[in-house]
């Protein structure tokens, strides 16, 4: 684990690699979601790292990496430039991407403007529709961003955890600062990538849920199949959203199966 300076940039990466030391790995790359960092992934990593070399990142202004300020701008560009910059230095310049929630909407813009950089994608949750800022930053604005997380965190998480791995989720959260908050959301509810979905040319896997909240709608699901024909979609009988927390050992054996197809 540590601190890497890119060009415009100071992120904080882990990486796991319990692979043969005589072989050389094919390399994985994780992007976390909303209010979320590296440990988010954690217990993808055990199902992966044995023949992946994994690396985990806090992207800017969340976790460990270096902290924005009220009026930080982001943009996709420079999330997917992050990315690719990660890629090249330390995946041999080519990976397979994983994104969680709003993370993959970066996947999926990297897979469109670097493609060389991306032998695969998959989207865990992932929202085509961005979610709207105005509700969930006036709760931060007066409570708190771990009060949000503790209200929002139910059809999160749906009913299948312990009242602990609540309890994490909702610190993990939490931690984040109001700034990257603002600044994220100005971002994220600004964006479609379901207009250029198409343009996604390289082999997919999407993880869904069976849950009704959010962008994990038969909507959605038909836009998928519409755009990226080429994709995998393997829907889990869970009633919370964020398939990546509630299931991560199943997500990370159907990942680490699709990986191996490839």
């Amino acid at each position: 684990m540590a601190h890497i300076q890119l060009a415009d940039a100071r992120l904080y990466c882990e990486i796991d690699d319990y692979t043969d030391p005589w072989r050389t790995p094919p390399t994985v790359l994780m992007i976390h979601g909303f209010t979320e960092s590296t440990p988010a992934w954690l217990r993808w990593v055990p199902g992966l790292a044995r023949d992946f070399r994994v690396i985990r990142y806090d992207q800017l202004g969340f976790g460990q990496s270096a902290p924005v300020e009220n009026e930080h701008a982001f943009s996709t560009q420079r999330f997917v430039d992050h990315a690719a910059q990660l890629i090249e230095r330390l995946g041999n310049g080519r990976a397979h991407v994983i994104g969680a929630k709003s993370g993959g909407l970066v996947a999926i813009e990297l897979a469109r403007l670097r493609p060389e950089c991306v032998a695969s994608i998959t989207l865990a949750s992932v929202p085509l529709d961005p979610p709207q800022p105005a509700t969930w930053l006036a709760h931060m604005e007066q409570h708190g961003v771990t009060s949000w997380a503790r209200d929002t965190m139910p059809p999160r998480l749906g009913s299948s955890v312990s009242s602990e791995a609540f309890d994490w989720w909702v610190n993990l959260m939490g931690a984040t600062r109001i700034e990257t908050a603002r600044a994220y959301m100005r971002w994220v509810s600004s964006i479609d990538v379901g207009a250029t979905l198409d343009q996604v040319t390289c082999p997919v896997l999407i993880l869904k849920t069976e849950s009704p909240r959010r962008a994990y709608s038969r909507g959605d699901i038909c836009v998928y199949e519409k755009k990226l024909p080429q994709a995998q979609i393997v829907a889990l009988p869970v009633d919370g959203y964020h398939v990546g927390a509630t299931h991560p050992d199943e997500c990370a054996r159907i990942t680490h199966e699709f990986l191996r197809s490839l």
